[in-house]
């Protein structure tokens, strides 16, 4: 338990190193060297005044506290976690459109299906249900895709912005617009683009290989710089060796000097590429300054799914090359419950569980868990979230597991969240709050 006061102390805490600013005043300036290479954990006092961290000391160098404390015994404590690649619009009608054979394909033509009879208050009531598991599980930040062609944009970007209100002082939330790139050849794509800009939204899309994708990565490139919007692409989501959108998009952001951030999701197909076409694209992408967001549970569902069959692949991208070359790598949630990915509960701690032994991010561990914390922040423009360090919101989520072999082989569910220092309610959203909306669609 936690002191009941604003100012008390965290003792004989493990903080990855990674996830620690250094400061250039105060007592946090050096700390110990981490206890286990492998895990790149730091034993550190953390101290909470006011909601922030005032003061980050090695473990033991304090002989008194002059104000309440608890002793973590050596548990773990992150920065609360961002998830910066999901499709709230879509998650939990599993219920009622649920995928018949797990496919890509079938996927597809269920969410068509399903999309038809969505309405406000049904995207409303799921999207919440979203942020309550996010909120949680101990997430600070979010940026969801939505559906936006033709009248899912209004209602959808509608709803998101109702949400986006309510939960201000909660969660940060940014919104993708998704809409196969050829719409913005479209007036439809230019009205969709003018929309985006209003709200402050971010020009997104999805792209896959066809006759005209190169005029339709450059003019989407271009609408966004026109309009000085970021762009977050899906791109490559296949295990089609040929698939080369993700090359396509840098291409046009070099060539177009774009400045704004690009964002580029999946990218499977580079695992399934010879390492010297993969090189290609990964030399364009760091000249670029794209970002990559790797879906490691989605893509194990739905990628190389055959009946009969098993698996080949394990669907994710190159994350140990792209992160080698100097380029941004971060790991998110994708579809929750939804014809895409049949699971999942908006825990990011699970998405880094999973991602670690599906894309061996361990042994040793160094900074990959600054890929579900201050790499997405960064990638949405938010410095001050995803790290610990004097002078920051003192959100946080607290384990009682010591080293990364506790802290992967069991859920965690008895974590503490804080946000600005004090312990949040992690009682998860019931699923019956749903049961009104997956009913079967009629036939």
């Amino acid at each position: 338990m936690l002191p009941d006061t604003s100012h008390y102390w965290l003792r004989n805490a493990q903080v990855p190193d990674a996830l620690l600013v250094r400061s250039r005043q105060g007592r946090n300036r050096q700390w110990s060297t981490p206890n286990s290479p492998q895990d790149n954990l730091l034993a550190v006092d953390l101290e909470i005044a006011n909601g922030e961290i005032a003061s980050i000391a090695t473990a033991g160098a304090i002989a008194s506290y002059s104000h309440p404390s608890v002793d973590l015994k050596g548990g773990m404590v992150f920065p609360c976690f961002v998830d910066a690649h999901t499709h709230l619009d879509k998650g939990h009608i599993w219920g009622r459109s649920p995928n018949p054979d797990g496919s890509f394909g079938s996927a597809i033509d269920a969410i068509i299906a399903d999309a038809a009879q969505w309405n406000e208050t049904d995207l409303y009531h799921r999207m919440e249900f979203g942020l309550k598991c996010s909120y949680a599980h101990g997430t600070k930040a979010i940026r969801t895709h939505l559906d936006s062609a033709g009248e899912l944009a209004h209602m959808s970007f509608s709803v998101f912005q109702q949400l986006q209100h309510e939960w201000r002082d909660r969660l940060i939330l940014q919104a993708v617009c998704l809409v196969p790139l050829e719409y913005y050849g479209t007036p439809a794509g230019e009205a969709l683009a003018d929309q985006i800009a209003e709200i402050g939204g971010i020009l997104g899309g999805f792209a896959y290989m066809n006759p005209n994708i190169e005029t339709e990565v450059e003019r989407t490139v271009a609408i966004a710089k026109d309009r000085k919007l970021n762009l977050d692409l899906h791109t490559d989501e296949t295990n089609d060796p040929d698939s080369i959108t993700l090359r396509l998009v840098a291409d046009a952001a070099i060539k177009q000097r774009f400045s704004g951030q690009i964002v580029c999701g999946h990218c499977c197909s580079l695992a399934v590429q010879s390492e010297a076409e993969a090189n290609k694209t990964i030399e364009r992408v760091k000249q670029a300054k794209i970002g990559v967001i790797s879906l490691p549970m989605c893509n194990l569902y739905l990628q190389d799914r055959q009946p009969k069959r098993t698996p080949r692949w394990r669907g994710v991208t190159l994350l140990h090359e792209l992160k080698a070359a100097g380029i941004p790598v971060a790991i998110a949630s994708d579809n929750c419950r939804d014809p895409f990915h049949a699971y999942g509960d908006h825990d990011a701690l699970e998405v880094f569980s999973l991602s670690a032994k599906i894309g061996h991010l361990d042994h040793p561990f160094l900074d990959w868990c600054a890929a579900i914390t201050s790499t997405p922040a960064d990638l949405m423009g938010l410095p001050t979230v995803g790290r610990i360090g004097v002078g920051l919101p003192a959100d946080l989520v607290v384990f009682k597991a010591r080293r990364y072999s506790e802290l992967l082989s069991r859920s965690q569910r008895d974590r503490i969240v804080l946000r600005n220092g004090q312990a949040i309610d992690t009682a998860l959203p019931d699923y019956a709050e749903l049961d009104d909306l997956v009913q079967p669609l009629p036939k």
